[in-house]
């Protein structure tokens, strides 16, 4: 009884929101979607002359379909096509090979903004530890492919329980059990929820409403993307961005404990942190950052500053907090999925 009363609001509640984005859309052009020739699946929304990439987490995290699409100009982007954005929401390419890394998925990305969006566009958004590092990775080897580079709920490394939980979940999803999956995927984001039940209800409704889709090969690619983040470490790559960076984050990351945030500011040449107290892994959703993310773009020239030359860190903590980290020495007892 207790888990039908959940579904009922859970769907009540979803249909209330769609209900109120189409009150609010009426005469506002929808998002569409569609794949990319080189098998990478996007969603579209705005027109704008500016270009924004939102590259999204993972592991197997599909582009928007159905109600999500349906919902893309109303949740989170309002902000991005008012200041003349169009964006690109885009999934990882569909059935990777076995053993693609995390630069090889940039590579995918960086054939697509030379192939597709004109060679260049105006910011990339990393979502997540798999987004946030693929966005390292393509402004460390290709700087000349974006203006600027938001990574949200990403540092150089996820902690060891952030990784078993991405592994759990793409295991699940290959043996066929989307709902465990959406379950545990619902507790990563909202570990301090204890009700009896509730997460699970909760996590299965979120994955067969929003998050169901199409590929065939999702399951396999989201396998793919979990082992590729079991190995990844950032910290290589880190001082070759030539760009400007926004490193946005929760000081309540149970996949990105606060000194790896830290520590990942210090190695990026020109890097600007913000971490929002409270949030966990999905500070990506919260409602400050759209306008972080345009103030620091205006703010900042998208000039490419001479690679490898030593630039000043600016990160958001206070002086004494940061001067007392010797390194990346974490405690990784450990969600969102990366």
């Amino acid at each position: 009884m207790r888990r039908s009363a959940a579904l009922a609001l859970v769907t009540g509640g979803t249909l209330a929101v769609g209900a109120f984005a189409w009150y609010r859309l009426k005469g506002t052009p929808k998002a569409v979607s569609g794949i990319f020739p080189n098998g990478i699946a996007y969603a579209r929304v705005g027109s704008g002359p500016k270009t924004m990439l939102f590259i999204l987490g993972g592991p197997g995290m599909g582009a928007p379909q159905g109600l999500r699409l349906a919902l893309l100009p109303f949740m989170f982007y309002p902000p991005y096509i008012e200041a003349g954005y169009t964006v690109w929401i885009v999934a990882r390419r569909q059935n990777m090979p076995k053993g693609h890394t995390i630069a090889d998925m940039a590579e995918d990305y960086a054939g697509l903004i030379a192939d597709e969006l004109g060679g260049k566009v105006d910011l990339v958004i990393g979502e997540g530890p798999t987004g946030g590092w693929i966005g390292f990775c393509l402004a460390a080897r290709h700087p000349d492919r974006l203006g600027h580079l938001v990574t949200a709920s990403c540092g150089y490394t996820v902690s060891e329980q952030g990784k078993t939980i991405d592994h759990d979940f793409a295991r699940l999803r290959v043996e066929g059990r989307w709902d465990d999956a959406s379950a545990l995927q619902f507790t990563s984001f909202y570990p301090d929820l204890r009700l009896p039940g509730v997460a699970r209800v909760l996590g299965v409704a979120m994955g067969r409403l929003l998050f169901a889709d199409s590929n065939p090969y999702r399951a396999h690619d989201g396998m793919v993307e979990a082992e590729a983040e079991m190995v990844f470490d950032a910290r290589k790559i880190l001082p070759q961005i030539s760009v400007a960076v926004l490193l946005i984050g929760g000081d309540r990351d149970i996949y990105t404990p606060k000194e790896v945030y830290e520590e990942t500011a210090r190695l990026i040449p020109d890097c600007t942190l913000r971490l929002y107290e409270g949030e966990g892994i999905t500070a990506v959703s919260d409602k400050r950052l759209p306008q972080d993310v345009l103030d620091f773009v205006r703010g900042r020239p998208a000039v490419q500053p001479e690679r490898f030359a030593e630039q000043p860190t600016s990160i958001d903590q206070p002086a004494a907090a940061t001067d007392q980290l010797a390194g990346p020495t974490p405690s990784l007892a450990g969600s969102g999925a990366g």
